[in-house]
């Protein structure tokens, strides 16, 4: 016989599963390993002024287009699923989980811009192949 729960869990009482630890089997950390990100600033950078530096890192603006293309999902979208994602923040760099971003969804619009499918397709079969 089915017996309801006497009420919802409490969002402070849910335990996350990683316990402020990454596996680091999942698809994302190891991605994370296999893209040469210094070879991809050094492209990156030529993009912008004379100064040759972005405001926000190369690191940053293709995990996004990974993402996105990987998931096929809008820029809205984009920064939404690395606000939930610890594994995400992680593969762009960020250095602690938060529910702050650094970048909007006018940002990742540039990122597309700049950053062509071609440029990324390769960094998305990868992580496809993990599965």
């Amino acid at each position: 016989m089915y017996r309801a729960k006497e009420k919802q869990m409490s969002i402070y009482d849910y335990l996350p599963p990683y316990h402020g630890e990454l596996r680091d089997k999942n698809r994302w950390v190891r991605l994370a390993e296999a893209i040469d990100w210094d070879r991809f600033e050094q492209g990156y950078s030529e993009l912008f002024a004379p100064s040759g530096k972005a405001a926000i890192s190369a690191r940053i603006a293709l995990g996004c287009r990974v993402i996105q293309l990987h998931y096929g999902v809008s820029d809205r979208e984009v920064v939404e699923l690395v606000r939930e994602s610890p594994y995400l923040q992680y593969f762009l760099g960020m250095e602690t989980f938060s529910d702050t971003m650094p970048f909007s969804s006018r940002t990742v619009a540039r990122f597309r811009a700049r950053i062509p499918d071609k440029v990324v397709r390769p960094a998305v079969r990868l992580l496809r192949s993990f599965v």
